[in-house]
C-alpha cells in the first residue's frame, strides 16, 4: 500500500514538472515570426479603418467658350438693329468654386463641390438708337447679363505619385478625371428687347429673366505639386466642359413660353451654349479624419 502511494506521488510530480516545462519553453523563431506578422496585419487594418485622407480646396477657372454659339449669333443680329453701338460676343468666362475630396482607393479619388461663374455679357449705359421690327426706340441701358452656378461631382485617377493616407502628397502627381454637374442659368436682357411668344408667334417688348437648368460634363488632365506648408498642394488642370442650356425661356401669366431669338422667329431660338476648354488653378489642404 505504501509503495502504491509513493508511486502515485512520484508520477504526479513528474507530470507537474513536464507541464511547467512546456509552458515556459520559449517559442521558436518561426512561430514568433508568424505571431509578429499577424499582429502587424491587425495593427495595419486598425489604422486603415481609423485614418482616411480627405481634403478641401478652392479653385479658380478661366473658361474659353466655343465661339460658334447661339448667343454670339444673337449679339450679331441685335447689333445690326442698333445704329450707334454693338453688342459683345461671349469669348471667355471665369468661375470660382469649393470642393471636398476623399482618397477612395490607392489611386482613385472622389470629389464633390459647387461653383459660381462671374457674370457674362455686358451692361452699356447711354442713349442707343434701337430699330426692331416694331419701330424705332431708344435704349438707355443696354443690358445682357448671364449668370451661371452649379454643383458637381467627379472621379480622378492618379497615374503617377498618388497621395498617401500617412504622408499625404510628397511628390508631383499626375491625374486624369471625369465629372458631372447640374447647372442653372439666368439671363437678363434690356427692357426694350422684343422676345418671342412661342404660343402666339408674336413679339413682346416687355420681358423677364430667362432661365434654364442643364447637366454638364467634364473631362480633365492635370497635376498636383506639394508646397512647403504642411498638408498643402497646388493643382493645375486642363478641362473640357460640355455645358449647353437648350430650353432657355420664361413663362408669362398664361403659362406661355417666351424665348429670345437671333433672327426673330421660332427656328432661331437662342440656346446658351457655354461648352469649351477651361484652365483650373486649385489650392488643396489635406487632412486625416
Amino acid at each position: 500500500m505504501r509503495f502504491k502511494i509513493i508511486t502515485l506521488i512520484i508520477g504526479f510530480a513528474l507530470l507537474l514538472s513536464f507541464s511547467v516545462s512546456a509552458q515556459t519553453r520559449p517559442v521558436n523563431p518561426s512561430e514568433q515570426e508568424l505571431i509578429d506578422q499577424y499582429l502587424k496585419k491587425k495593427t495595419k487594418k486598425a489604422e486603415e479603418k481609423v485614418k482616411k485622407l480627405y481634403w478641401i480646396s478652392g479653385h479658380y477657372s478661366m473658361n474659353r467658350i466655343n465661339r460658334d454659339n447661339d448667343y454670339n449669333k444673337f449679339a450679331i443680329y441685335e447689333s445690326s438693329l442698333f445704329s450707334n453701338t454693338d453688342m459683345n460676343w461671349l469669348n471667355t468666362g471665369s468661375e470660382f468654386g469649393l470642393e471636398f475630396g476623399w482618397l477612395a482607393g490607392k489611386n482613385m479619388s472622389w470629389t464633390i463641390g459647387g461653383e459660381y461663374w462671374l457674370p457674362l455679357g455686358e451692361t452699356q449705359t447711354g442713349s442707343f438708337d434701337y430699330n426692331p421690327p416694331s419701330g424705332n426706340t431708344t435704349v438707355t441701358e443696354l443690358k445682357s447679363e448671364v449668370k451661371v452656378y452649379g454643383v458637381s461631382t467627379g472621379l480622378q485617377y492618379y497615374v503617377m505619385n498618388p497621395p498617401d493616407t500617412k504622408e499625404k502628397l510628397t511628390k508631383p502627381a499626375v491625374k486624369v478625371g471625369v465629372g458631372a454637374g447640374y447647372y442653372s442659368v439666368k439671363w437678363d436682357l434690356f427692357d426694350q428687347y422684343e422676345n418671342l411668344n412661342l404660343a402666339t408667334s408674336t413679339t413682346n417688348g416687355s420681358n423677364s429673366t430667362f432661365r434654364d437648368n442643364a447637366f454638364g460634363f467634364t473631362f480633365s488632365v492635370g497635376g498636383e505639386y506639394p508646397i512647403s506648408a504642411s498638408g498643402l498642394a497646388l493643382g493645375v488642370d486642363l478641362h473640357y466642359l460640355y455645358l449647353n442650356f437648350k430650353n432657355v425661356a420664361w413663362y408669362n401669366t398664361s403659362d406661355q413660353e417666351v424665348v429670345a431669338t437671333y433672327e426673330g422667329n421660332s427656328s432661331s431660338r437662342v440656346n446658351l451654349g457655354l461648352s469649351g476648354v477651361r484652365a483650373k488653378l486649385e489650392l488643396k489642404k489635406f487632412f486625416n479624419w
